[in-house]
Formats: C-alpha cells, sequence, structure tokens
C-alpha cells in the first residue's frame, strides 16, 4: 500500500475514533442558539474537540506508549491515579449517554418505551458483547461511520442550498469560551489519551517496513487529514443549527433539534433510517468503552478473567442506572466532572507534544500541579460552591469563563524553563 492511500486510511480511522454518535447532537445545538455568532463558538468549540484530540494523537506517536505514558514525568501513582479517574468517568458519563442518545433517536419518536426498559436492553445485550468479543462489532464500527458521514453530507448540503443565510440573534453570551467548554463534552480528549495509544501501535504494525520517522509523519498527516474533516463535518453541521434557527422552538433540546433537522431534510424515512445507524454506532462505542475498562482492570489484576468480569458487569449496571436519564441531564451530571478532569488532560496532552527539551521532569511537574491547583475553583463553581471562583475572578484572567487554569500553567511552563538549569538531571 503506497504512502498516501495508507495515510488516508489512517486518517479515516482517526476520524472515527473521534467522530462518535454522541457527538452529533452537540453541533447543531451549538449552532441554533449561538445565531450570527456560530461562527466564533465553532471555532471554540473545535479548539478543544478537534484540535486537542488531534494532538493527543500527536503525543502518542511521540510516546508510542499508554495512558500511563502521559503522567509518567509526575510519578507512576500519579499516571494510575490519572488512569483510574479516566476509565471511571467513562464507563459513568459518555457511555450511558450513548444509551439515552440511543433512546431518544432511535427509540422514543417510534415507541412509547419508558427509557429504563431501553436502557436494561441496551446494557444486558453491551454485556453480551462485552463477554463474547466478536470481529463482526469492529467490521459494523467500519460500515457505520461512512454511512451515517454520507447521511450528515446530505443534511449540510441540503440545508446549505435550501435556505437563505440569515441568522437570528445569539442567546450566548460568551460563544468563543462556551465553544470550548461545549467541546469538552465530546469527550474526544480523553478518547485520544484512552484508546490513542491502540491506535497508533495499529498504524505502525501495518508499516513496519517503512522507518520510524515515516510511520510519525504518516500519523501526523493522518491526523492533520481527520482534523480537516471533523472541522468540515462539524461547522456544517453548526452553520446547519445557526440557518434553521427559525425551524424548531427556541426550548428544544439536542436530541429533538437532530432528530427535527433530520425529518426536515430528509423526511420520515431518512430520519428512521439516521436513528437506526446512529443506535447501532452508539452501541459499538458503549462496547467499546465497557471492554476498554474492563482490559484495564484485568491487566492491573495479573490479566485476571475474574476482573475483566467483574469490572463489565459493574459497568453495565452503572449504565443502566445513567443511561435512563435524558441526555441533557447526563451532560449536565457531566460538567463538574469534566471541569476537574479536562484541564489535566489537556495540559498533559500539550506537554507531551513539546519538546522534551521544555518539559523537563521538574517543569513538568510544576505545570501539572499548578494546572490542578487553579482548576479547582472552576470545579467547585460546577458544583455550586461560587465563593472561590468569584474571588479568583476578580484578580484571575479566565477564571469567569471557567478557564481560570489557563494563564497559571502557561506562567508555569515559561518560567520553569527560564529558571530550571537544562542540564540537570532529575
Amino acid at each position: 500500500m503506497n504512502n498516501t492511500k495508507e495515510t488516508l486510511v489512517s486518517a479515516f480511522a482517526l476520524f472515527s475514533l473521534f467522530f462518535g454518535a454522541g457527538n452529533l447532537i452537540l453541533p447543531p445545538f451549538i449552532g441554533f442558539n449561538s445565531g450570527e455568532m456560530w461562527w466564533v463558538m465553532a471555532i471554540g468549540f473545535c479548539l478543544s474537540a478537534i484540535l486537542i484530540p488531534i494532538l493527543g494523537i500527536f503525543a502518542h506517536a511521540k510516546l508510542q506508549g499508554t495512558i500511563f505514558d502521559f503522567g509518567k514525568k509526575v510519578s507512576s501513582t500519579f499516571s494510575l491515579v490519572f488512569s483510574f479517574c479516566i476509565y471511571i468517568i467513562a464507563v459513568a458519563l459518555p457511555s450511558p449517554r450513548t444509551a439515552s442518545v440511543t433512546h431518544e433517536i432511535g427509540i422514543a419518536p417510534f415507541f412509547d418505551t419508558p427509557s429504563i426498559y431501553t436502557s436494561i436492553v441496551y446494557f444486558s445485550l453491551v454485556l453480551v458483547f462485552a463477554l463474547n468479543r466478536s470481529k463482526i462489532l469492529n467490521l459494523l464500527g467500519k460500515l457505520l461511520t461512512p454511512a451515517i458521514l454520507i447521511i450528515l453530507l446530505a443534511i449540510i448540503g441540503i440545508c446549505v442550498f435550501s435556505f437563505d443565510f440569515s441568522f437570528g440573534a445569539s442567546t450566548i453570551k460568551n460563544p468563543f469560551t462556551d465553544g470550548i467548554l461545549e467541546g469538552y463534552q465530546t469527550f474526544d480528549a480523553i478518547a485520544a489519551v484512552v484508546v490513542g495509544g491502540v491506535l497508533i501501535i495499529s498504524i505502525n504494525l501495518k508499516n513496519k517496513d517503512i522507518s520510524y520517522t515515516d510511520r510519525k509523519a504518516l500519523i501526523k498527516n493522518a491526523g492533520i487529514f481527520a482534523g480537516l474533516g471533523l472541522l468540515f463535518v462539524y461547522g456544517g453541521l453548526i452553520l446547519t443549527g445557526a440557518l434553521m434557527h427559525t425551524s424548531f422552538d427556541s426550548g428544544i433540546n439536542r436530541t429533538d433539534l437532530l432528530n427535527g433537522i433530520s425529518r426536515t431534510l430528509l423526511g420520515h424515512e431518512g430520519n428512521k433510517f439516521l436513528s437506526i445507524l446512529v443506535s447501532l454506532a452508539c452501541f459499538t462505542t458503549a462496547i467499546g468503552i465497557v471492554t476498554g475498562t474492563a482490559d484495564f482492570i484485568k491487566g492491573r489484576y495479573n490479566n485476571s478473567n475474574k476482573a475483566y468480569t467483574i469490572t463489565a458487569v459493574i459497568s453495565c449496571i452503572l449504565g443502566i442506572v445513567m443511561g435512563q436519564f435524558n441526555v441533557d441531564y447526563i451532560i449536565i451530571v457531566a460538567i463538574p466532572a469534566l471541569m476537574f478532569i479536562y484541564p489535566i488532560t489537556i495540559i498533559l496532552i500539550v506537554l507531551n507534544v513539546l519538546s522534551d527539551r521544555y518539559t523537563k521532569p521538574k517543569v513538568f511537574r510544576a505545570v501539572v500541579y499548578t494546572t490542578i491547583l487553579f482548576s479547582v475553583p472552576d470545579f467547585l463553581n460546577s458544583i455550586g460552591i461560587t465563593s472561590v471562583s468569584n474571588f479568583t475572578a476578580e484578580y484571575l484572567p479566565l477564571s469567569k469563563f471557567s478557564l481560570g487554569w489557563v494563564l497559571p500553567a502557561a506562567v508555569a511552563l515559561i518560567i520553569g524553563n527560564l529558571t530550571y538549569n537544562k542540564n540537570t538531571t532529575v
């Protein structure tokens, strides 16, 4: 296989990794509410939903390791705690959200069934597949993304050529920073850290006949192409939501908006087809999260199959409990967890992308600890404790936008490199 073809194949694999079915509900809703400022919010959204995850792939290409390697310059204990937090969040939030999306898009519009029934059946099937792995799921996953992509391109194309380019007033106070925070809800930075390493190893194995330098270049080029693909789709869906601002009630929720857009532009049968595809894609995503988490615990307990089974069962029970709630509720519940883990994840990605010359262990630790410290006010604010954030908002730039950790982390990196003797070993 020539390098150009392999780059495109790898780019599509990366695109599929980040473009989950749950992500479909976010961009149209952003555009619908941001109105004339849709492009500003799109830039913010794409920074956290595209740029950071792609940088995560670049970091994996450099590290050639697993999630543990992202925090190894801090300490092995930190890496272990960080990994546990990531996996707990994964099975508690994005995995149940797939069941909720499936119910609201694939079940509720056609059947009068309580969401708890959908959640029970859904995660019972997830458990069956997680305990009995099948290559059919991998094949299904490869077919679903192209099919969904074709339908989305049809939606974007029909909307762009059917609606006048007029936009309503924005209901978003800070579209750029709110776009960044909305991008957190894709969980794609976490996906890059957790699954990216497996994908990088697969790409390397397929191309082991070429040099390490060429493999790194291939991965980076694939990342760039995947990022451009995501930019086109996310940007198109945000624009679609903005153009259709008069077509739906202002209080519409995310899944109803996606269903409404699909019905309006594709008709009832097209909407039904999209619902089936999205539901199947959600299902494969949930299986991937549950099996990935179970594999992680299995590895910590000497490859114990019992540990794998127990973890899979607990993950699915948690999925049933959380998956019965509506998507908007899960998104709200996820905010504190994301305010806690996302700044750490982002800074680990950025530090691992930078040259080792600027991220010596002592500097690395200083930046990570600074990030954790200054993200505490945002986390406390997200759970209703506003006294600390009210104080920092007056004195700390970006704090009022829930990004108070950004400047202190940058300052710690700069000061650390100015004061730290690069010849010192740690």
